[in-house]
């Protein structure tokens, strides 16, 4: 039986990172320097130590993303629990600001008229927004097929993506889309992800530049 730890309220969360160090070590998994933040605040989120293998970046993405946050880049993501889960304090510190469409009416009428997912229309609606965009999408393939559609059809890109989705249905072969495209990427292979997972990739990269600032000051 494993031993109760008693850890202070205000600990857990660091004694949750060296846990999670010491088993990366005891695996022999040796993380991307730049990269780990990253994955380890997935670990965090998921228990899952699968996610050091198949958590994918494309070159210089880290570097990029905080770039993209201290020029005030605003996050848009697919569901309203990945929404909720984004520290919009520290993304507004930055100048940006975090949004989900979803639930909105409009989105709910034009998606209905068309047939598509309202997913699929809010891809539409966040490549409106006249700033970067960082779009997170934890929930639905759609949003990255829709994505990939309108980088095809017009252009229009958002500045990142963070595609990891959760499921079984097209999942993988969204995810493909992204993967085999030219925007900059944060992606999970396989068929793992969620709204958790967005946000805390999310989440990972503002802690990062709003650490790496605190340390310059």
């Amino acid at each position: 039986m494993e031993k109760i730890e008693f850890v202070l309220p205000g600990d857990i969360e660091a004694r949750s990172f060296d846990i999670i160090e010491e088993e990366l070590s005891r695996r022999g998994i040796v993380l991307n320097e730049e990269q780990k933040p990253v994955t380890k605040r997935v670990i965090h989120t998921t228990a899952d130590f699968e996610y050091a293998d198949t958590m994918l970046y494309s070159e210089g993405v880290i570097g990029y993303a905080k770039n993209l946050i201290r020029q005030g880049a605003d996050i848009v993501t697919d569901t309203n629990m990945a929404f909720s889960g984004v520290n919009k304090k520290v993304l507004a510190d930055y100048g940006g600001e975090a949004h989900c469409f979803m639930a909105d009416a409009d989105i709910a009428e034009e998606a209905k008229r068309r047939g598509v997912t309202r997913a699929s229309v809010c891809v539409e609606k966040a490549l409106e927004i006249d700033k970067p965009v960082i779009y997170a999408v934890g929930n639905a393939p759609t949003a990255l097929i829709a994505l990939h559609e309108q980088i095809e059809k017009t252009g229009r890109k958002p500045a990142l993506i963070i595609g990891v989705p959760v499921g079984f249905v097209n999942v993988v072969a969204a995810k493909q889309l992204i993967l085999a495209g030219d925007v900059p990427y944060i992606v999970n292979r396989g068929r793992k992800g969620g709204s958790n997972v967005a946000a805390a990739i999310c989440n990972a990269l503002l802690y990062q530049v709003r650490k790496e600032d605190q340390e310059k000051a």
